[in-house]
């Protein structure tokens, strides 16, 4: 399956249940043994891997039992702003329009 942006949400959470199982297989580990890890039910496992879902704190649980917070590193870079874009912000914000003084006309 390749990686696109042309993909649906129920694509996206059967894409990472596919990747969660295999990690899990490729660390030997059963469902249990990786509820037990992560400290979740075998249930949320089991709707993790089958596309189901779960919430974002679960999922962070699952990853780090699996030793894969490089996937959380992907999803939430480091955005940085470039000297040149904080000059540009500093100096459009400088710029200001002051109201006319209508007395000295």
């Amino acid at each position: 399956m390749s990686i696109d942006t042309d993909r649906s949400t129920a694509d996206w959470l059967h894409y990472m249940g596919d990747q969660l199982r295999e990690s899990r297989i490729r660390l030997d580990l059963s469902q249990e043994e990786l509820s037990t890890l992560a400290n979740v039910s075998m249930g949320t496992i089991r709707n993790l891997e089958g596309g189901k879902g779960s919430s974002l704190s679960t999922l962070i649980q699952v990853l780090r039992a699996l030793k894969r917070t490089d996937w959380l590193a992907a999803l939430a870079p480091a955005i940085s702003i470039s000297p040149m874009q904080m000059l540009k912000q500093r100096h459009t914000r400088q710029m200001r329009v002051g109201k006319r003084n209508r007395d000295k006309e």
